[in-house]
C-alpha cells in the first residue's frame, strides 16, 4: 500500500561539513564532505547513488539540520529550503568522507555557486542516498551515455566494472577543458563529444553519436542519463529500434532544458516527464 506523502515519516537528514574543495575541470568542482555526521550516512552499492541536498536562504540564518515541518508553519513556500539532487561520486568508509561533483556555470543556479564558494567547515545537509544502477558482470557489453550531469555516475560505474568489461562510453561536455580522467577498463572505448558551448537542443551531439556509433553483438546493459529530451531520443532508439529489454536499460532524466528543478520535478508526474510513454520515467534525480 502506498503511504500518503503527508503520513510518511520525514526523511532522516545527514549533516556533513566541507573538508576540501577542488576544481577538477573548467566547469566542475569536487567537494569532499565529512565530519561526525558521516555516522548517519547509509551507503548503497549502486554506482548512480544520489542525495537530495537542502539549501536554505542565508538571510534566514538557519543551521542544518532543518525542521521542515516547523519551517512550513512560519515561512511562505518561496522561502523554504530548496532541494537539489546530486550523484555521490565516491565514498571512503575508512576516512568517513564522501565526494560530490558540482557543475558550475558562473553564479547561475543554487548548488553550483554554493559549491564554487564553499570553504572547509561549511555545513550541508541532505537525505538519501537513492540509486539503482550497478554494472552487471553478466552483460556481454556495456553502453554508457550522458552529459555533464551524468559524469560522476559514469566515472563511478566504470571504476566498479570488472577489468575485463567491454563496451562504448559517450560523454558530452562543453569543451575539451571539461573532460576528466576516467579509470576505465581497457575494453571500454570512451568517446568525448564537445558541444562548443552551453547545452541547447541544437548544439547537443550525444544522442546522434550513440545512434551512429558501434553496436556490438550480444546482451547489452545500458546506462543513459542526462537531459530529458536526449534520454527520450535514446529510449526510442534503444527500446523501439534496437529492442533492448527494459530490464537492461537504466534511463533517467537528470534535468530538462529550460526548466528550473521545481518545474522539472513537478513534470515527472505528467506525460512530458515520462521517459517511457506507458509509465513514469525511471527518474533517478535532477542535477544543477
Amino acid at each position: 500500500m502506498t503511504v500518503p506523502a503527508a503520513a510518511r515519516p520525514p526523511r532522516p537528514m545527514v549533516v556533513l561539513e566541507v573538508v576540501t574543495r577542488r576544481k577538477i575541470g573548467k566547469h566542475m568542482v569536487r567537494l569532499t564532505l565529512g565530519g561526525e555526521g558521516f555516522a548517519a550516512f547509509r551507503n548503497k552499492e549502486a554506482t548512480d547513488k544520489y542525495v537530495k541536498l537542502l539549501f536554505a536562504d542565508p538571510a534566514l540564518g538557519l543551521t542544518p539540520p532543518y525542521d521542515l515541518e516547523e519551517l512550513r508553519a512560519v515561512l511562505p513556500p518561496e522561502r523554504m529550503p530548496v532541494r537539489r539532487t546530486y550523484t555521490v561520486r565516491s565514498v571512503n568508509e575508512a576516512n568517513q568522507t564522501l565526494q560530490i561533483d558540482f557543475v558550475v556555470h558562473g553564479e547561475d543556479g543554487i548548488a553550483g555557486p554554493w559549491a564554487n564558494h564553499a570553504k572547509p567547515g561549511d555545513l550541508v545537509c541532505f537525505s538519501g542516498p537513492g540509486g539503482m544502477y550497478i554494472p552487471s558482470p553478466e552483460a556481454d557489453w556495456h553502453l554508457l551515455a550522458g552529459d555533464e550531469s551524468a559524469l560522476p555516475a559514469i566515472a563511478a560505474s566504470l571504476e566498479a566494472m570488472d577489468r575485463s568489461a567491454v563496451g562504448e562510453v559517450y560523454v558530452e561536455v562543453a569543451e575539451e577543458k571539461d573532460e576528466i580522467k576516467f579509470r576505465a577498463p581497457k575494453g571500454m572505448n570512451v568517446h568525448w563529444l564537445h558541444r562548443g558551448g552551453p547545452f541547447t537542443p541544437e548544439s547537443t551531439k550525444l544522442a546522434a553519436a550513440v545512434m551512429a556509433g558501434t553496436w556490438r553483438e550480444g546482451q547489452v546493459q545500458v546506462f543513459a542519463h542526462g537531459e530529458r529530451e536526449m534520454v527520450k531520443a535514446l529510449r526510442r532508439y534503444l527500446a523501439d529500434e534496437k529492442g533492448v529489454d527494459r530490464k537492461a536499460l537504466s534511463l533517467s532524466a537528470y534535468w530538462a532544458f529550460g526548466r528550473a528543478e521545481e518545474t522539472f520535478q513537478a513534470e515527472k508526474r505528467e506525460p512530458i516527464g515520462q521517459i517511457f510513454p506507458d509509465e513514469p520515467g525511471i527518474q533517478a534525480a535532477a542535477r544543477g
